[in-house]
């Protein structure tokens, strides 16, 4: 644990914000267009007290998705082929090892604030549509894809939760179909990114605080929601639901879905899981997881 002594009510307070500042910006972001235009209100989902969170990095896509955000921007000079070789050996090791460090993700905090300080959100967004149709679409798991799926065909509403900036978050949101994104909030004035974080990185407990920050303004109940994830790193977010899901375990996660009975799915090879059917997935009370990376950025 990389939480100093004396600094874990700061970095609990930390978590609380970023969580509420995740809610309030997924719920804006539902409601309005990329452009900026209102979005006309989509119909409400016939259950409407039952939702389900997917983390992303190596639950809903292969590997880290700021990695692929990464290599799209370095693609088109935004920093070096060195910078990303740093940032692809993390990358590589989060793939072995499918988990990532406390000490990583607060390095990535650092890493990435100098890099989005100056940058508009306008130009962010539309670099982030154009890298996930290059880099992206084709890394999405299918049997994630199609756990998501299901729930919306039963009339839930589908969340992301990721530590991945919130504007990349609701790019994949978007395009997946899924109701919106909660991911880490970096803060701009008048559409220009200041280089910190409202709060923290969505990560570890900030995402079971924006879970339950959006419960609240959706009226949510999370004895009926299901959560579904890859790391040890997300048992917070995962604790807080009536449902978890193992998806793609780290080993950390996977000895303690065993424990507990949470449900396990790999997608990464040939096996299978027990099978499980619909009114299982859905969960007993539902049917009845800043350009913040781990890259080793250096400013030119």
């Amino acid at each position: 644990m990389w939480r100093g002594k004396g600094k874990g009510p700061e970095l609990e307070r930390l978590a609380t914000l970023a969580g509420e500042a995740s809610a309030e910006a997924a719920v804006a972001m539902e409601s309005v267009r990329q452009d900026g235009a209102e979005a006309p209100a989509p119909p409400a989902p016939p259950d409407l007290t039952a939702a389900a969170f997917f983390d992303v990095d190596n639950t809903m896509m292969m590997g880290a998705s700021i990695f692929h955000f990464a290599r799209g921007l370095a693609a088109r000079k935004y920093f070096t082929t060195s910078d990303l070789a740093g940032f692809a050996w993390q990358q590589v090791k989060f793939r072995i090892g499918g988990r990532e460090t406390q000490d990583s993700v607060r390095s990535s905090r650092e890493q990435a604030l100098s890099f989005v300080a100056g940058k508009t959100v306008e130009e962010m967004n539309q670099v982030g549509e154009e890298i996930y149709d290059e880099l992206m679409a084709d890394k999405i798991w299918s049997g994630t894809r199609a756990l998501a799926q299901m729930h919306l065909d039963a009339g839930q509403r589908v969340w992301l939760v990721t530590a991945t900036p919130v504007e990349l978050a609701a790019i994949i949101s978007r395009r997946l179909g899924l109701t919106g994104a909660l991911g880490t909030v970096a803060e701009h004035v008048d559409g220009v990114y200041t280089g910190r974080l409202v709060g923290d990185l969505l990560h570890g407990r900030a995402k079971a605080h924006a879970v339950r920050a959006l419960a609240s303004r959706e009226g949510l109940n999370l004895r009926r929601c299901t959560a579904y994830s890859d790391s040890s790193n997300d048992i917070p977010m995962l604790s807080v639901v009536g449902t978890a899901v193992a998806v793609n375990p780290d080993a950390g996660l996977r000895e303690i879905a065993r424990a507990r009975g949470w449900e396990i799915r790999d997608f990464r090879t040939g096996r299978k899981a027990a099978k499980i059917g619909v009114p299982s997935v859905l969960g007993a009370g539902a049917v009845a997881g800043a350009v913040a990376a781990g890259m080793a950025y250096r400013r030119r």
